[in-house]
């Protein structure tokens, strides 16, 4: 880690920080915002689920969307199509998207949470395990 230099270095530090955290820490209202969660179970970790959730932070900051929380949850049960993400929009029901790249979570940004859109790539309701 590079040395502060000054305060100004600080203040931005702290200021990146900062977003990071509210983006992941909104309790208020959450029912208004736009709820992205990332299983972060063992097999989600060891499929890239915190790199995934890393960069719908990031990107979510770098684009301003104050609406949008991303918090991390437990196994969805979708082992086999890890990482896997639920986008749940204002007043919508939740949809899962699975096999979440950061190509695939640069599109859930720009198409489904900015403009309401699906994308390929989700776990349908209905889905069995082979089991069933």
């Amino acid at each position: 880690m590079a040395k502060i230099k000054s305060l100004d270095e600080l203040l931005k530090i702290k200021e990146s920080a900062q977003s990071k955290v509210d983006l992941r820490v909104k309790g208020e209202n959450i029912d208004d915002l736009v709820q992205i969660k990332v299983a972060m179970a063992t097999c989600g970790i060891a499929s890239g689920a915190r790199e995934i959730m890393n960069f719908l932070i990031e990107e979510a900051g770098k684009q301003g969307l104050d609406n949008v929380v991303v918090t991390q949850t437990g196994c969805m049960g979708y082992c086999y199509a890890e990482p896997t993400i639920e986008v749940t929009l204002p007043g919508k029901e939740a949809v899962v998207y699975g096999n979440v790249t950061q190509e695939v979570a640069k599109d859930v940004i720009e198409k489904t949470i900015k403009n309401g859109e699906l994308i390929d790539g989700i776990i349908p309701k209905t889905h069995k395990t082979i089991d069933e």
